[in-house]
């Protein structure tokens, strides 16, 4: 099922995800747009980040789960993407299933995310930040501290599993009574302004800015 009005941005750690979510929060249409993120502020995603952070260590197959339970809040709970998207509003979030997919993957295989994650609704638009590992860990080291996949070697690992479920979805993604999930690619080496503008070109062609 692809659900309308919803929106990913995935790419690997330093792709520039939350910079363009930033800019979009700045637009002049800002209050149509419910602008989110994963792991959420929920209990669950508080916990997971404190995982990220390296503070507390769990089997890789326990964070996939997690990550799976915060999710369903996240498009489930109350004031969640459903709730935000039938009050009429496009929901925005940095990262989603395609996160857990590329990141859980490399530390716990492909069948369990994918089976946690497989009856998610999809987007009806995926952006996906393209960038070389090198580029991004040079961003992450000017960050005020580092996460655990932020490292080298995790990098081109995901990368590499970013690259295989995006091609998945191309190759699978749903068609469904509400359409089939649109795929954007963007060279996030591009300057920010340029990659603003042409995530701004296809989202200002949704239904909802023309009513």
């Amino acid at each position: 099922m692809v659900l309308k009005n919803f929106i990913a941005f995935e790419g690997i750690d330093g792709s520039g995800t939350s910079t363009q979510l930033k800019i979009l929060s700045e637009r002049p249409e800002h209050e149509k747009f419910f602008i989110t993120a994963e792991p959420t502020s929920s209990p669950t995603g508080v916990f997971l980040r404190r995982i990220l952070k390296g503070e507390l260590t769990v089997e890789p197959r326990t964070a996939a789960f997690l990550f799976a339970a915060d999710r369903n809040e996240h498009i489930n709970g109350a004031k969640g993407i459903q709730e935000q998207i039938a009050q009429g509003k496009i929901a925005i979030s940095d990262r989603y299933t395609f996160s857990s997919l590329a990141y859980q993957s490399v530390s716990c295989g492909w069948d369990l995310p994918y089976k946690l994650n497989e009856d998610f609704p999809l987007p009806q638009i995926l952006f996906f930040f393209e960038i070389s590992p090198g580029v991004a860990l040079k961003r992450i080291k000017n960050r005020d501290f580092i996460e655990i996949y932020e490292k080298s070697e995790y990098l081109e690992e995901t990368a590499k599993a970013y690259e295989k479920v995006v091609s998945f979805y191309e190759k699978n993604g749903e068609c469904g009574k509400n359409g089939r999930m649109k795929i954007i690619r963007l060279n996030a080496e591009d300057a920010v302004e340029k990659t603003a503008e042409i995530i701004w070109s296809y989202m200002a062609e949704l239904p909802i800015f023309k009513e």
